[in-house]
């Protein structure tokens, strides 16, 4: 089960020497967002399993106390390993508990304290923490931004979702203006240097993108290309739009785990494998630190190995149910 954060611990860090964590070991990854349903959790745990399967030690956070989305998928990969006596990487993780009340009214001070303890005690540990936060502005998920060494913004890709980065007129000539979630980061970083002195790798990653395109695609990209510079953040491709993926959830499994029919519950398929391919592309494209030997830009040679896809192991479709009883050939 998924530890809860501690509450009374009058001598947990605060503001500045929570920041000061990110200046040691581990590096700190953020999957944000003020807006829902962009994908963070699926981008979280597939980035953790890499990780994990890369053989580095992984702290995990989730700081959404109404979804648990995160929790849940770790949970749901412990219980199924658990019933199917199979060995799955998991990492060491903690979540807030839900409190009895939510807005201004809701122990903020106390899931502060608790989150920088909590953050503590894995300093000296791990290699990686990565931390799922809630969307809106929650006052502790903008705490998290502001310690980020690695920060991704899953976003879908429309002009709805884009419009939390910046404002999009429909007059061409109109520049685009910073939204809320862009001035929230802005601001975020900027206290981070003063703190600490240490800067922020920001990634907007276009997810859940139709593979048969849409009219909006290109002007999108387009925006997103004349945002980066004045921002301050890369571009890197997401995941696209796949059943797959949701029906990875229940399991707790992710495109990184065995393309075994034993393992999904049905005959992998070509979707399983692009799923992994995107999934390499997306962690190759956030440049983690994976390994003091390895050169700028390297995913480091475990994670490489690891996410090169290979085809799914020949074996027969199982058979309908009321084929098989009817004794059909």
């Amino acid at each position: 089960m998924a530890r809860d954060f501690p509450k009374n611990q009058s001598s947990a860090p605060g503001w500045m020497e929570l920041c000061l964590v990110s200046t040691a070991s581990p590096h700190v990854i953020v999957v944000g967002n003020h807006k829902g349903g962009s994908g963070k959790s699926t981008v979280a745990m597939h980035v953790i399993v890499a990780l994990l399967k890369s053989g580095r030690q992984v702290a995990s956070f989730d700081l959404d106390v109404r979804q648990r989305s995160l929790t849940r998928y770790i949970d749901n990969r412990r219980e199924w390993a658990r019933q199917n006596g199979q060995a799955l990487e998991l990492p060491e993780h903690r979540s807030l508990s839900a409190p009895a009340l939510f807005g201004a009214q809701a122990d903020l001070t106390g899931d502060r304290i608790g989150f920088c303890a909590a953050l503590g005690a894995v300093q000296h540990d791990f290699d990686f923490v990565v931390i799922d936060t809630p969307g809106g502005a929650d006052p502790l998920s903008l705490l998290a931004h502001g310690m980020a060494d690695t920060l991704v913004t899953p976003i879908n890709d429309s002009f709805v979702d884009l419009d939390v980065i910046a404002a999009v007129s429909a007059v061409g000539d109109a520049p685009c203006e910073p939204s809320w979630y862009a001035e929230n980061v802005a601001t975020a970083m900027a206290s981070r240097g003063r703190v600490c002195g240490r800067s922020t790798d920001w990634i907007v990653m276009r997810n859940r993108q139709l593979r048969s395109g849409s009219h909006h695609h290109q002007p999108v990209a387009e925006v997103l290309e004349m945002l980066a510079p004045k921002l301050g953040f890369r571009i890197a491709a997401g995941l696209s739009e796949r059943v797959v993926y949701r029906e990875f959830f229940p399991f707790g499994l992710t495109a990184l785990d065995p393309l075994e029919g034993r393992l999904l519950g049905v005959s992998p398929s070509l979707s399983h494998v692009m799923a992994r391919i995107e999934v390499r592309q997306l962690v190759e494209a956030l440049v983690l630190p994976i390994g003091r030997d390895d050169p700028p830009g390297s995913v480091g040679p475990e994670i490489g190995a690891m996410l090169d896809p290979q085809p799914p192991a020949a074996e027969p479709a199982p058979r309908p149910p009321s084929m098989a009883a009817a004794g059909r050939p």
